[in-house]
């Protein structure tokens, strides 16, 4: 009976095990839609206490402990805590003091029911720091967890649905600073090592959880009622002395506009911020602990208007997270795109009173319009809000569809409503779901009620479809030259039956004036009445206000007109849709590079300029052959050149500067250029840093300069920040001569480990694929294709099209979209997010093939 009974206890004991480890092995890897909305009717009450022990040598490992908190509803099943790393990182695991086997499975860790009780449990787990998501580098590190990162961290939830508290205890050497969202409450020194302890965090979702340790320095202002803390590592004290007032400023300003806007007060503890070097993205809006990259903060007196507005912009985004992402957060990833639209809307609506010399009508159009195009107009387009089965999927939802063409369609929403409605409405939104999660949904049904519009019909064709309107119209005219008939059309790009609601001036001149009409658009035709009887004029110009969206009719005998045009929007607008119907074939590459050469010598706003520049330096690059090439770039660069020795604003130099820089890789440009370089050329009224001189002899030595190899020797002495340093040691192999050297170089790029600085990565691979070395970087292409997978699952959000846009983003050859397509072809299964990136990033590509079919067949 003993052996017996021993016996049936050993089966129940196995059967059970089995039993724990089937449960583990029934979840899939990643946070899949449906695990995450059971898990939130399950867990609440959140609390993360969570240590970290940051030894001095990079490489070794991190111990650490969660100690975990939180309510269950019901015991039906295992509880599922995520984490992607090995298995081997878990040292142990405790629930509610009793210690038990190590069930990690699929990325999941899983809590057997045996061992939680309903109601609160205590969870405790000894682990070793995921390494994915923490920049580690030799004197610094910094956590970076938005979409899916925090379980590549700790064990989490990693949902935003499940918001929770952290109480964060970090032991680092002495000579470090640590940030993080809540305050610190106590130091306690441990021989070299110095441990800080802080208070318990506000409330948030995974992806806003964040640190950064390493040695920094620090400041601190009061700039109105509340301290903020800035940690950086920039050396150049000209750029220190000329920012650290207007990055404080910055932040206030955008901050006293929010609480007056949202009638909502500043939610959370603290507002601190951390510039670091390299840094990802531009910036990421962590709960009491901004980061930021470095060079977007730090400018001096040589920073054009540009530059310096989008900066402004750029704290103004990070800012309005705080209520639009942290405050009131998306309750799925399939709404990131309305924490990203509320915070580039409101930063836009932030820069009015901060920049009262800016036309914001005119940067609204320029910082928007032609990226919005960019993506939109490509066979990897994507609807504003995205279908997200998976959160390991989340990063490929990030793009400029919800950057840019989200807040063109908010304004359009705005205009709807009227403005005093929409406040109203987003102020109701804010008050409702503070410290929540919301939906697309919810927002609409709160401004449905405040419009006699169908905000839901409107949303469906603005949010949840892709593409964008082509118009074409339809004028006839009297024997007396008046209208008689005049019809607008719009149909889908992507040839679906799709009509965007919108409003838009078209202005009609004339030799001594101007008529504008308004037009609401609410179907796929049009008829204007209020022009029959009107006078022909001699030119129409569509969207003269820069409100609607699409590509609008132009003539290419009629873009000769463009630089003369007054109103300046509506000749930035037409510069736009100049180079959108380029690229559909309407208007020749030859037409459009006259006309933006012209532009840049004849324009005298600085933000136009900057918006010609990028269209210069586009078709020079991508959609003119060799030859034309040539023949342009003495056109131009002469034209720049004598335009720069003119009496003209710093701003506007530089911005022409670095328009001469971008095309001037031969001849006496190069020459110029060089002798820049060594200072034997000063040009009046410009103002170059130290930083400019070091890009500078990177070009040089990119176009090839025959003493590349002394001015890059030279360059590398002249720079005395190490961080700074460390990046320029890390491109020089991309500008070498040496093919076997560009070759190794590349092959390094294949390791994980080798791709950490992903802007570096970008920059390096930006000069490897440039024009003028594609007849040997070719042999790279199919092998940065195929490494694109796994970039997407090691690398941060922004940077598989990155990856893809340094790559096959710089080709033009048919060798080029031959190999493209075999990928494709070789490749039925990638994933379709990933493969809208591609397509997206090879939309250049496979356009110069179209018009040059296009060219082929007009001949014969």
């Amino acid at each position: 009976m003993k052996n017996l009974f021993y016996a049936s206890f050993l089966v129940i004991i196995l059967i059970s095990c089995a039993n724990e480890n089937d449960n583990s092995k029934q979840v899939e890897s990643g946070v899949s839609e449906a695990m995450a909305a059971q898990r939130a009717t399950l867990i609440s009450n959140v609390h993360y206490n969570l240590s970290f022990n940051i030894p001095k040598e990079q490489e070794a490992p991190i111990p650490s402990q969660l100690v975990l908190n939180f309510d269950l509803e019901h015991l039906k099943e295992p509880v599922y805590l995520d984490f992607k790393e090995e298995t081997s990182k878990i040292k142990s695991v405790s629930i509610n003091k009793t210690e038990v086997d190590i069930l990690h499975e699929n990325e999941h860790i899983a809590l057997h029911e045996n061992y939680l009780i309903k109601g609160n449990n205590t969870v405790i787990i000894e682990f070793d720091a995921g390494e994915l998501s923490l920049n580690r580098n030799e004197d610094y590190l910094y956590t970076l967890l938005v979409p899916d990162r925090a379980r590549t961290l700790f064990p989490c939830f990693d949902q935003p649905n499940i918001k929770g508290m952290y109480t964060l205890n970090i032991t680092a050497p002495n000579d470090w600073k640590v940030l993080c969202g809540p305050k610190e409450v106590k130091q306690t020194q441990k021989g070299e090592y110095t441990q800080h302890n802080f208070s318990a965090s506000d409330q948030m979702s995974t992806y806003l959880f964040s640190f950064v340790a390493g040695k920094f320095e620090s400041v601190t202002q009061k700039p109105a009622n509340m301290d903020m803390t800035l940690l950086y590592r920039e050396t150049d004290t000209t750029k220190i002395k000329y920012s650290l007032d207007s990055i404080f400023d910055l932040h206030q300003q955008s901050l006293s506009f929010l609480e007056d806007y949202t009638a909502y007060p500043f939610p959370f503890q603290k507002m601190d911020y951390a510039a670091i070097p390299g840094f990802q993205y531009g910036g990421m809006e962590h709960v009491g602990a901004i980061q930021y990259r470095e060079s977007s903060l730090f400018l001096d007196e040589s920073a054009t208007a540009n530059r310096k507005l989008s900066r402004a912009k750029l704290i103004a985004h990070e800012t309005s997270h705080m209520w639009f992402g942290d405050l009131v957060t998306m309750n799925w990833f399939n709404d990131v795109w309305m924490k990203e639209v509320f915070a580039n809307f409101m930063a836009d609506k932030i820069m009015n009173p901060a920049f009262p010399d800016i036309d914001h009508q005119l940067a609204f159009m320029i910082t928007h319009y032609p990226n919005a195009y960019g993506e939109d107009r490509t066979l990897g387009t994507n609807p504003i809000r995205q279908d997200l089965e998976n959160l390991n999927n989340a990063g490929s939802l990030y793009g400029s569809i919800i950057y840019n063409k989200a807040p063109i369609m908010m304004r359009q929403l705005e205009t709807v409503l009227g403005k005093e409605a929409f406040q109203t409405g987003i102020q109701e939104y804010i008050k409702t779901f503070a410290f929540k999660n919301a939906v697309w949904g919810e927002l609409i049904d709160i401004l449905d009620k405040k419009s006699t519009t169908d905000m839901v019909g409107w949303s469906d064709v603005w949010v949840n479809s892709s593409s964008r309107p082509i118009f074409n119209d339809d004028i006839e005219y009297g024997d007396d030259n008046k209208i008689t008939s005049y019809k607008l059309f719009q149909k889908a790009e992507d040839k679906s039956n799709h009509s965007w609601p919108q409003r838009f001036d078209v202005s009609f001149l004339y030799p001594d004036k101007t008529k504008t009409l308004t037009v609401n658009m609410v179907s796929s035709e049009l008829s204007l009445d209020e022009a029959i009887g009107m006078d022909k004029p001699s030119a129409i110009l569509y969207n003269s206000n820069a409100e609607g969206y699409g590509v609008f009719p132009v003539q290419e005998q009629d873009i000769d007109i463009i630089p003369s045009i007054n109103d300046q929007v509506a000749r930035g607008y037409a510069y736009i849709n100049t180079y959108e119907n380029m690229l559909n074939g309407s208007i020749t590459p030859n037409a459009a590079i006259k006309l933006y050469s012209k532009g840049l010598v004849n324009e005298k706003n600085e933000l136009l300029i900057n918006l010609i520049s990028r269209y210069t330096s586009s078709v020079f690059w991508k959609y003119l052959t060799a030859e034309q090439r040539l023949f342009y770039q003495k056109e131009i660069t002469e034209q720049i050149w004598a335009k720069l020795q003119e009496e003209l604003s710093p701003n506007i130099k530089k911005t022409l500067y670095n328009t001469y820089v971008s095309l001037g890789y031969t001849g006496i440009s190069q020459d110029r250029l060089y002798k820049i370089w060594k200072k034997d050329i000063v040009i009046s009224n410009l103002k170059l840093n130290d930083d400019n001189f070091t890009e500078l002899a990177m070009d040089l030595a990119l176009y090839q300069h025959p003493e590349s190899k002394n001015i890059l020797e030279i360059a590398e002495k002249a720079i005395s920040n190490n961080d700074k340093l460390n990046r320029f040691k890390f491109l020089l192999p991309s500008l070498s001569t040496d093919n076997n050297t560009k070759n190794t170089f590349f092959e390094s790029l294949k390791l994980e480990e080798n791709r950490a600085k992903e802007s570096w990565v970008a920059n390096a691979m930006n000069n490897l694929n440039h024009p003028l070395h594609q007849k040997e970087s070719i042999n790279y292409l199919r092998a940065s294709l195929d490494l694109v997978d796994e970039i997407q699952q090691t690398g941060d959000i922004f940077f598989p099209k990155r990856w893809l846009s340094s790559t096959v983003g710089n080709y033009t050859s048919p060798e080029a979209y031959e190999i493209l397509q075999r990928f494709l072809k070789e490749n039925p299964d990638l994933n379709p997010s990933l493969k809208s990136k591609v397509l997206q990033a090879s939309d250049d590509l496979r356009r110069v093939q179209l018009l040059q079919k296009q060219i082929d067949t007009s001949l014969d």
